[in-house]
């Protein structure tokens, strides 16, 4: 009785404090606080259960990659899958031969434009762990050119495979692979190479190569002949590889590491007739031979070369503000897409490039087209082999084709400089750098990092776009060897002398349109400039409208707040006017019997 009465107080005091207004607001706040903590709530529980040991080990296996992955300079892939991660093939390739860093993949020789004649060669080497469960990820690191896999076991053993295409020795495929056992027991680790086993055609024979340690080393030499396809000449292509020779079992003993590095060496001649190939044949192997014994000489100083090379690759660059806009190209995929074309572009040596060196320090006509940020039949998906040459052939055609056939005789590094050029309309042309693109595509910021001009001149060019919706461009020179200046759409305003610091430049509209920026270094060539751009009307670009800066910055026409703000305040509308619509019912239509009742005498 007494918990009865205690309700029956506790009823009478909320009737005194609770109108049946004051309880919907009360509601309505409720259920406004539950839907902004609900998808939060929901993630907090998904992941409240204790992650198991190999979880973790993965996690912080993933560490050193953080800020790479972070600025889109490596790709980031679990297997299986995470939910929302992109699909990149974990590709290594260094214009000479390349492959996908899997135990299945076959390793692609130069077919035309691009790395696409399959040979029955599968290089890479896995590991197994018996009576363990794995858990895995790759990481596809661009600005080194390397690819790693990491497997973490559920007894704390991980192992750690670095993998790449060696830049500077073209015939050279390299996998590092280190184990660690943290555990109070032994180890044991099955290694598996698919080699040549079922490159039937091919004529092999084991070899003895010294090491750097003066011991002996088996080799697989495997040689055979190859049809160049839609040759009309009936030519074939003499290829001979070398492999190392890998154990089956390996044991780490507790608390303990093992570090082991595996070399191939890949090698093949041009289409030759039949006639010819037992001649190349025996040159191909000599030279594949010779390039084994070269890695082994280098051994302790593999690693380092390589990515001084592919660093020197990525010194010039560029940069896009993240766009959240459907379909749009942000830096991921841009990054991912130069590092596919340059792992299918032969890198050539400083000291072989001389009398190419000219080319890459001055392009006339190089980029013509229109700028390739817009072109979406080149941002394909990247997913399979044949996306990948897919995009790597219409990519180094496109470029071709739009003036920089000279700066693709330099190699990787004359590859670079043009898709970079491409992005924003870039141009040299007589005696200039201009920037060709219209002020509408200025939406979101860029930058364009070293864009070499000149023996010792680096040029930056930057686009904000400012508060005010407005773009406007810095220039900058990370070195010179002489005084540059630049002026902006139709060079009325007297020429800017550029530095080490950042110059501001309007982002101006002109009819007929002109480039928006030109660069050089003959002052008198820029003065004389404003009387050969002829326009009728030249004013400051309009600002952007708001709508289409909020798509880019936030998904979404609405602005910066987040989509679920405007659910929610479209629901409490709607349940205002009904609740609006029922006091007016009651009102008008339900209540004039009960007040007739009431006022009636007895």
């Amino acid at each position: 009785m007494e918990f009865t009465e205690w309700l029956r107080r506790l009823k009478r005091s909320l009737d005194n404090y609770f109108t049946y207004r004051r309880l919907f607001v009360l509601v309505l706040v409720v259920c406004g606080l539950v839907l902004y903590s609900l998808p939060e709530f929901l993630r907090r529980f998904a992941y409240s259960e204790e992650e198991g040991t190999a979880q973790t080990c993965l996690k912080d296996r993933l560490t050193a990659f953080t800020l790479d992955i972070a600025e889109y300079n490596a790709h980031l892939q679990h297997d299986p899958q995470h939910e929302g991660e992109k699909t990149y093939v974990p590709y290594l390739g260094n214009g000479h031969f390349g492959l996908e860093a899997s135990p299945d993949g076959n390793v692609y020789l130069k077919n035309g434009r691009t790395l696409s004649l399959p040979i029955k060669c599968l290089p890479v080497v896995d590991t197994q762990l018996s009576s363990s469960q794995w858990e895995e990820a790759t990481v596809i690191q661009y600005v080194t050119g390397m690819v790693h896999k990491l497997q973490c076991a559920s007894s704390g053993v991980h192992t750690t495979h670095q993998m790449y295409a060696h830049r500077s020795l073209p015939s050279i495929f390299v996998q590092s692979i280190q184990i660690t056992n943290p555990s109070d027991f032994p180890a044991t680790i099955t290694f598996r190479q698919r080699g040549v086993r079922n490159w039937a055609s091919a004529d092999s024979h084991k070899i003895n190569l010294p090491l750097a340690s003066k011991k002996s080393q088996s080799f697989t030499v495997a040689s055979a002949m190859v049809d160049v396809p839609k040759s009309n000449l009936d030519h074939v292509i003499a290829v001979t590889t070398v492999l190392q020779a890998v154990p089956e079992l390996v044991e780490v003993n507790a608390h303990s590491s093992a570090t082991f590095e595996f070399l191939t060496s890949i090698n093949y001649s041009e289409p030759v007739s039949r006639s010819e190939f037992v001649a190349k044949k025996r040159e191909t192997e000599q030279r594949a031979v010779d390039a084994m014994k070269q890695a082994q000489s280098q051994r302790s100083h593999l690693l380092e070369s390589h990515i001084s090379t592919w660093r020197q690759l990525w010194s010039m660059g560029f940069s896009i503000s993240q766009s959240l806009a459907a379909e749009s190209i942000n830096g991921d995929q841009i990054n991912a897409t130069m590092y596919y074309v340059m792992s299918q572009t032969p890198y050539i040596p400083t000291l072989q490039r001389s009398e190419l060196q000219r080319v890459l320090l001055y392009s006339e006509g190089c980029y013509g087209g229109l700028h390739t940020l817009q072109a979406q039949n080149l941002w394909t998906p990247l997913s399979t082999l044949n996306d990948v040459n897919s995009a790597v052939s219409l990519w180094l055609l496109t470029l071709e084709k739009q003036g920089c056939h000279n700066l693709l005789k330099a190699g990787a590094s004359g590859v670079a400089e043009a898709m970079v050029l491409s992005f924003g309309g870039l141009r040299f042309s007589n005696q200039h750098l201009e920037f060709n693109i219209h002020p509408k595509y200025l939406h979101r910021d860029f930058h364009f990092r070293r864009v070499s001009y000149g023996n010792l001149t680096h040029v930056n060019i930057s686009v904000v776009v400012q508060e005010d919706n407005k773009a406007v461009l810095l220039v900058s020179l990370d070195r010179s060897d002489k005084n540059y200046y630049a002026c902006d759409a139709g060079c009325l305003d007297t020429p800017v002398q550029l530095g080490p610091e950042f110059k501001t430049f309007p982002v101006k509209l002109t009819e007929p349109l002109t480039s928006i920026l030109y660069i050089t270094y003959d002052k008198q060539h820029m003065e004389e400039l404003r009387h050969t751009i002829h326009v009728q009307e030249i004013n400051e670009a309009p600002a952007h409208e708001h709508h289409i800066i909020a798509l880019h910055k936030h998904g979404h026409h609405l602005g910066g707040l987040p989509t679920l703000f405007w659910v929610s305040i479209s629901f409490l509308i709607v349940v205002f006017h009904m609740f609006l619509i029922k006091l007016i019912y009651n009102e008008y239509c339900g209540s004039q019997d009960r007040y007739r009742v009431r006022y009636n005498k007895p």
